[in-house]
């Protein structure tokens, strides 16, 4: 019939005819396992920092003055808390532990006596079993009594702690002795801003 195409006719496409492309299985099976592999990596990335944070290192903002100026405000410090699982904290170390009120941000403070040595503080200087304590990092400050009666001998397992910035820190002074298991690790270095740069580790 004259209404009949030529079984041999070839017609092209059109940009009307419907076209659909299918992805190769070869293709598709790539893609899937990039997706697994890349999913695995961020997994095991995520996991990595969160082992970091808990048991090895952590990066922690200091948001008050109560270490000034051996810490600033808004300084970054990196604290390291491998140390602490083979010894306890030593006097001079700057330690970070939990916040004795009940608080949600970590306190960090200098390690000023630990078990067994008895503080006490004599016209305006911090003595241990007697003698004076050299803390060149006062820079002339006087060491105030708080409320917490001295002399007093450190018990065991317990650390007296005070920050730098002596008329401004909130501390073993008012607080007390603090238990070792408080302890989260030991400041080593600000890493930021720049300029403040440097280790504070003894």
């Amino acid at each position: 019939m004259a209404d009949e195409l030529p079984e041999n006719l070839n017609i092209e496409p059109t940009l009307f005819d419907p076209i659909v492309d299918e992805i190769p299985p070869s293709r598709a099976q790539g893609l899937g396992k990039w997706l697994l592999e890349t999913a695995l990596l961020v997994g095991g990335a995520f996991l990595l920092a969160m082992v970091v944070r808990v048991s090895i290192a952590e990066a922690m903002w200091i948001p008050t003055g109560s270490m000034e100026t051996t810490i600033m405000t808004n300084d970054r410090v990196f604290t390291e808390k491998v140390s602490y699982y083979f010894s306890d904290p030593t006097p001079g170390d700057i330690v970070v532990f939990d916040d004795p009120r009940g608080g949600d941000i970590p306190l960090i403070k200098r390690v000023i006596a630990t078990e067994g040595q008895t503080v006490d503080i004599r016209d305006g200087r911090v003595e241990i079993d007697g003698n004076p304590l050299p803390e060149t990092y006062l820079h002339g400050l006087q060491t105030i009594i708080g409320s917490v009666t001295l002399p007093l001998t450190v018990p065991q397992g317990e650390i007296w702690v005070m920050g730098d910035n002596r008329p401004n820190s909130f501390d073993s002074r008012f607080f007390g002795t603090l238990p070792v298991s408080t302890v989260h690790g030991r400041a080593m270095a600000i890493y930021w801003p720049p300029e403040h740069i440097r280790s504070v580790s003894e």
